[in-house]
């Protein structure tokens, strides 16, 4: 591989010769042979707004030359656009604060940017990766903006998805209206439930969900840019921090404002952490609806049976015909990860001193990675299984029938005791309720009708009572 030497405070180091990143990446790449992971694309396209942003702002107070800014724009776009990816070679995992990668940063886009003026990669004349692309900046302030703003495009593409799938539920409760069915508590007998009424609940579960997870991401709004070093500031102009955040906001399209303390947002990444506990409450319920439909479905010989999922794909290697609940059983695992993740944001979290948290970069990774694979897991999923989601009304109809719970229902005619007496002989014995009530005389059978009225067991009221 040719090579070519670059050098920085600690010495000489050589550099791949065809390379946008220099000898600061470089020695973060040697220094961190960690996982192969990489801090996704959202954080690369909010780097390098950020860059961008500041290059414009210090155009317009004329701290920047006109030439050197518009070369930085101009780069800053084209890594915006892609077109660089390859070159963020900085591990996920990485020295605190996210240094190394914001300096990969620095150094793709003053290299591209010197290209640009015609000036050969690694030379860093006229435009230096910290004198000219940082500017005004420190990772400290740069950084936790990246993540904002990386946070905000990640769950852009997230809503959509919720918004999706709580659709399908909707549309298959109004499907399933008509189906009756047992319901169940504790995992036992229950009264009676409408399959649509489930689904409907999955919908509501979704977008409040969402909802949350909207609301917790509003602070990310705030951003701490301008805060520098510390957070006070220094190197920065007085103007910088508000058109900065200008725009910021102008390029990004959210609406975004300073922040009222850029000490705090500094010390606290608190608001992700927020964030992430909405995931982890959305991936629970999630997770929970996951298991209902494995249960539902279950079978289908020998289980509930009340639904039947499409088939993805052979369920084993031994017993033929077997299909199982895949996409499902996939989307409990992402959904566990989701959880995991919230675990390590909050420890990261509390994880800082003083003036800064440094433990910004796996901050930044768990936290998209649970936005990405929550997002990729629930559109498979519902492409793949909730929309194909039929109902098994023969079976409904068979287990609902047999449910000893229908005599609650009893109750206001014949008392909570004697209704228990029913009930118990109704599982000794294997006979309908019906059978046992009309055999011991406690009601005529016109009144058993009309108590006995599944659907009406489905909505309040007393049962065969007109209120």
């Amino acid at each position: 591989m040719s090579m070519r030497m670059e050098r920085d405070s600690l010495g000489e180091k050589a550099v791949p010769a065809d390379a946008y990143w220099g000898v600061q990446t470089q020695r973060a790449v040697e220094n961190f042979p960690i996982s192969g992971y990489r801090l996704p694309f959202h954080m690369i396209w909010a780097m390098a707004h950020i860059k961008k942003a500041a290059a414009l702002v210090h155009k317009e107070t004329g701290r920047l030359a006109p030439e050197l800014a518009d070369a930085i724009v101009a780069a800053a776009d084209e890594v915006i656009a892609g077109r660089f990816n390859d070159h963020f070679v900085v591990d996920a995992f990485q020295a605190g604060a996210g240094t190394s990668f914001n300096m990969n940063t620095n150094e793709v886009i003053a290299n591209r940017a010197n290209e640009i003026l015609g000036q050969p990669r690694g030379q860093y004349r006229p435009i230096h990766p910290n004198d000219h692309v940082n500017m005004a900046q420190s990772t400290n302030d740069s950084f936790p903006t990246a993540m904002r703003l990386a946070t905000l495009r990640a769950l852009e593409g997230l809503y959509p998805v919720l918004d999706q799938v709580a659709a399908t539920f909707e549309r298959k409760a109004k499907e399933f209206w008509h189906v009756i069915k047992a319901g169940r508590t504790h995992l036992q007998d229950a009264m009676p439930v409408r399959l649509g009424q489930e689904f409907l609940a999955y919908s509501r579960i979704i977008q409040r969900g969402r909802r949350r997870l909207q609301e917790a991401a509003a602070d990310l709004h705030e951003l701490g840019i301008g805060g520098t070093a510390v957070g006070s500031g220094v190197n920065a102009e007085k103007v910088y921090p508000t058109k900065v955040v200008e725009h910021l906001a102008r390029l990004t399209g959210f609406p975004l404002r300073p922040g009222e303390n850029l000490f705090a947002l500094m010390q606290s990444l608190s608001d992700f952490s927020h964030v992430s506990g909405a995931l982890r409450d959305l991936a629970l319920d999630i997770s929970k609806i996951a298991n209902d439909l494995r249960l539902l479905s279950s079978g289908p010989s020998t289980g509930l049976a009340e639904i039947r999922l499409p088939a993805v794909q052979p369920g084993s290697s031994i017993m033929p015909g077997k299909v199982n609940p895949s996409m499902l059983e996939m989307l409990n695992q992402v959904c566990y990860r989701v959880v995991g993740n919230d675990a390590g944001i909050a420890a990261a979290t509390e994880a800082g001193q003083l003036e800064l948290n440094v433990m910004m970069p796996v901050v930044a990774f768990m936290l998209l990675e649970s936005i990405e694979i929550l997002k990729n897991a629930l559109k498979a999923t519902d492409e793949r299984t909730f929309q194909g989601i039929q109902a098994n009304e023969k079976r409904a109809r068979e287990l609902v029938e047999k449910s000893a719970a229908l005599a609650t229902a009893l109750t206001d005619y014949i008392g909570y005791l004697k209704a228990a007496e029913i009930a118990k002989e109704v599982v000794e014995t294997g006979r309908s309720l019906r059978d046992v009530v009309l055999e011991k005389g406690l009601l005529d059978e016109a009144t058993l009708d009309k108590v006995l009225d599944y659907a009406a067991m489905t909505e309040p009221g007393v049962p065969g009572r007109s209120q």
